[in-house]
């Protein structure tokens, strides 16, 4: 599997990146990992444009899924489309969120022949080349975290989450973590929402991990370094705080 970082701000998008996406590639099949405010134009930088296979939306919050609503004129008013309906994995409601945002009601058959959706619930099944299992994770709203497995290496992503044992299970053993780390040790942070640099770490260490990559920090009131002084106190392996553009093969 190849990971390559799209876009990896919380909650909005950052100075330097757009909002989450990510790019994951195995036997020629392109999976897009969120979606979030300014990816599409990482997605053209770092990938193709048409090239993606699939799309996994991990929860509706607008800084996960907001340029799939963007993408829709991208693959319907394309001089060589309108291509056929994209697969999307993403909570029940997806279509009617993404119509909203895209235009309204009326629009809710324009949507359906840009994509067509699979409503996610916790359990296994394939997406092209990957083994996939989600589960519901610790967030406000229906959110799920994932676990992609791929010719013996896996990758597990949290998406957004406080601090829960479905996260744990899913990062059993896993090669990479791919793992929020939204807020400051030390501070009054709210509860059942994100996780800071060290539990992010704690549950690295718990399932067992090879390797740690923190992700969607909100520049605007983090701090990388300090983000990074937390995790290396409660996990012992490699880790890297994301950028756009990075690439892991996993």
């Amino acid at each position: 599997m190849r990971l390559t970082v799209l876009g990896c701000a919380g909650s909005f998008p950052g100075p330097e990146a757009p909002c989450s996406a990510y790019l994951i590639e195995a036997d020629g099949f392109r999976l897009l990992l969120d979606f979030g405010p300014g990816s599409m134009s990482a997605l053209q930088r770092y990938g193709d444009l048409y090239g993606v296979d699939a799309i996994l939306l991990t929860h509706l919050h607008c800084d996960h899924m907001l340029d799939a609503c963007t993408y829709v004129v991208a693959r319907r008013y394309a001089p060589a489309g309108p291509f056929p309906p994209l697969p999307v994995y993403a909570p029940v409601n997806a279509p009617e969120r993404i119509a909203a945002a895209y235009g309204g009601e009326n629009e809710a058959i324009s949507i359906g022949e840009v994509y067509t959706f699979y409503a996610l619930q916790p359990g296994s099944f394939p997406i092209g080349p990957f083994g996939v299992t989600v589960d519901r994770v610790n967030h406000p709203i229906e959110t799920y975290g994932v676990r992609l497995e791929h010719n013996g290496k896996v990758l597990t992503y949290s998406a957004d989450t406080a601090p829960c044992e479905p996260l744990i299970r899913l990062a059993q053993g896993a090669d990479a973590f791919l793992c929020e780390a939204s807020y400051l040790d030390g501070v009054d942070n709210p509860p059942d929402l994100h996780l800071t640099g060290r539990e992010a770490a704690e549950h690295a260490t718990k399932a067992g991990v090879g390797r740690l990559l923190l992700t969607h920090l909100v520049p605007a009131w983090g701090s990388e370094a300090l983000t990074l002084e937390a995790a290396s106190s409660a996990f012992a392996g490699p880790i890297d705080i994301v950028r756009p553009g990075s690439r892991y093969d996993i």
